[in-house]
Order: C-alpha cells, then structure tokens, then sequence
C-alpha cells in the first residue's frame, strides 16, 4: 500500500463513515498516503498528556485530532452537499475531480 494516491486531498469536506464519529462532517487538515490515513478538523479526538518543558512550569492535556482510515470517510461534495465517490475526467491537458452524482467538478 506504499505510494498509493488517495483522491482525497488537504481542504476538501468529507463525512465520517465509522466509529465514534460517525455521521459528522469536518475539513481534511493533512492526508498521509503512505498509511493511507486522512486527519479530519474535530473529529477522532484523543486527549494527549504533554510534560513539563522547564522546571516550575505544569504539564497540560492537549485535544489533538488522530488520523482516520480513508476507506471509512467519504468527500462531502461542495455542489449538492451529499456524501458521494470522486471520479476523475481530463479537461483538455488536465485532470479534474467531478461528484459522480451531480457531476459538477470538485
């Protein structure tokens, strides 16, 4: 699974299929393509326990967003704002991602 593209890229809405967020919408922060993960803005959230850099100062527990399989989010498409599956077409000598409902590019 090394070097596999995703049609999934930083920016785009999606929906999260799978697990304790399931059915929420965020914007994609950072796709990883080599584990074939996506990091999602709100959603997969995990409390991180973060020590104390200098002596007398405290420690905290930060938010921080976990990665989230792409297979279990789906693109919320920007024109009928329905979850759907990308395809990709050729607009003269460039690729371009289209809603396979509504057809409008994405």
């Amino acid at each position: 699974m090394v070097g596999i593209k995703t049609k999934i890229k930083k920016g785009d809405k999606v929906l999260l299929r799978k697990g304790k967020d399931a059915g929420k919408s965020g914007k994609v922060l950072r796709v990883i393509p080599d584990k074939y993960t996506v990091v999602v803005e709100g959603l997969n959230i995990l409390k991180k326990n973060i020590r104390a850099k200098k002596q007398g100062e405290k420690g905290q527990i930060v938010s921080v967003p976990s990665p989230v399989r792409v297979e279990n989010v789906s693109l919320v498409c920007p024109g009928c704002h329905k979850p759907t599956r990308i395809g990709t077409r050729m607009k003269g000598d460039k690729k371009e991602r289209y809603c396979k409902k509504c057809k409008a590019k994405i």
